[in-house]
């Protein structure tokens, strides 16, 4: 196949993923801040547009050469072959991504993403880097842990400190205007760290730079976000646990925390596991009855599932290239 073919489908599959991204993860940012009725869907949309697209831009780089280079060394690879890895990896992500979208899952990207470029490098017999996705493993184990231990901290403290600093007429505003900071900090982190499932291929496979690839991702991102991304957030927001405005603060500090600490480092985690992880905990402070387990259990069997079923698809999609391609 031609390059520029290639590298047309390189794009064409990465914008694809960053359109599912924006479908599937925008409830991760402002979902709670829409279920405890603070913030309408319109507005939560506006927002998460906004900040995650500046995550994306400022900080997106960092996640972006894990996925591009630190699983699969596709800069090391023939650039044809490369460029095959990029298309297969993004085409078997996104198809996942939608699926689970359609389902209204939040599932996340990033293991779709991590399973695919895996898959794909095992079907070019590339040298994958175990101990890499052995470390990813090990965070995205402890990513909604975390996140649940940080939601029932938060909301204790902020529960005996607001109570007791701020006059009660002032109390709701300002709980309002903390959640809707708090949810642009989580879309911001998120933007950081997922935009990196989108275009981390196209920087690995020198299609584009790293800071070119993000801005890319982002307006992929963002399309996705306005075309159907209010489809989760009804499920983040209200299907989980019912969520008290105060509990929608504490979710959303306890999720973007969580996961700007693992950007910094590089580390691909799950912005669906730390949010739903978030909003567990502060559910547990109410009492466990108060959590839908049905539709928890389900978003784990999801999550269990979404990398090697991302990798399968890319495998299998390689190998049936390479009988009727020489790669």
């Amino acid at each position: 196949m031609e390059p520029l073919i290639l590298i047309s489908l390189v794009l064409l599959t990465g914008a694809a993923v960053g359109w599912s991204i924006g479908a599937n993860d925008a409830a991760n940012s402002l979902g709670a801040a829409v279920g405890s009725k603070v913030l309408t869907l319109r507005q939560a949309i506006f927002l998460i547009v906004v900040f995650g697209f500046l995550g994306a831009f400022l900080q997106g780089a960092h996640v972006t050469k894990t996925i591009g280079k630190g699983i699969v060394p596709m800069d090391q690879l023939d650039k044809n072959l490369a460029l095959y890895v990029a298309v297969v990896a993004s085409f078997a992500a996104c198809v996942w991504v939608i699926l689970a979208t359609h389902w209204k899952m939040p599932i996340s990207t990033s293991h779709s993403i991590v399973g695919a470029v895996a898959g794909a490098g095992l079907g070019v017999h590339a040298a994958i880097k175990w101990s890499v996705l052995r470390d990813i493993f090990v965070c995205w184990i402890f990513t909604p842990l975390g996140a649940a231990v940080l939601g029932y901290l938060f909301f204790r403290l902020l529960q005996n400190s607001l109570y007791r600093v701020i006059p009660r007429r002032y109390l709701r505003p300002v709980i309002t205007a903390l959640i809707v900071l708090s949810g642009c900090y989580v879309a911001f982190t998120w933007g950081a760290n997922d935009v990196a499932n989108a275009v981390g291929v196209i920087s690995g496979s020198g299609v584009m730079s790293a800071k070119t690839s993000v801005v890319f991702g982002g307006l992929a991102i963002i399309l996705g976000i306005v075309t159907w991304g209010y489809k989760v957030i009804e499920t983040v927001g209200t299907e989980i646990t019912r969520l008290m405005p105060i509990m929608a603060l504490s979710a959303q500090l306890a999720s973007a925390a969580n996961v700007h600490m693992y950007t910094l480092f590089g580390i691909p985690v799950s912005t669906s596991h730390s949010i739903v992880g978030a909003i567990v905990g502060v559910g547990m402070v109410r009492g466990i009855r108060v959590l839908n387990f049905r539709i928890v259990k389900e978003m784990v069997i999801c999550w269990l599932a979404t990398p090697f079923i991302s990798g399968l698809i890319s495998y299998i999609t390689l190998c049936a290239i390479k009988l009727f391609i020489k790669i």
